[in-house]
């Protein structure tokens, strides 16, 4: 018989991600320190899902803020109210779009914010 999971969190058993993207929105680390640090994650991830005896482990799970974000960027389906804030492309895109969200009160479109 074989095993598999749906998902598997990606936040770090320490919260390394969560503290990988707040020192990257207070520009206390680059764009590639952050990104390697969502390598690191996957990896761990990966090898403790495979060392656990999982044999079908999920892949392109991985989001580094928000997964929904994420695949409305890809899908370009932006709110028109939010379309300014896409001005760049990839990760910055959905950090410049998550901390504006976040900073505001206006939260109804996407708010999935970890705590």
């Amino acid at each position: 018989m074989l095993t598999h999971n749906l998902g598997y969190p990606r936040i770090g058993a320490q919260r390394q991600l969560k503290k990988a993207c707040e020192a990257y929105w207070a520009d206390k680390i680059s764009l590639e320190q952050l990104q390697e640090a969502g390598k690191v994650l996957r990896k761990d991830n990966w090898l403790l899902q495979r060392d656990a005896g999982i044999d079908l482990i999920p892949c392109n799970d991985f989001s580094l803020y928000d997964h929904v974000l994420d695949m409305t960027l890809a899908l370009g389906a932006v709110p028109e109210r939010y379309r300014q804030l896409v001005h760049t492309s990839g990760i910055q895109k959905s950090t410049s779009i998550s901390q504006w969200q976040g900073a505001t009160k206006e939260r109804a479109w996407i708010s999935s914010q970890w705590k």
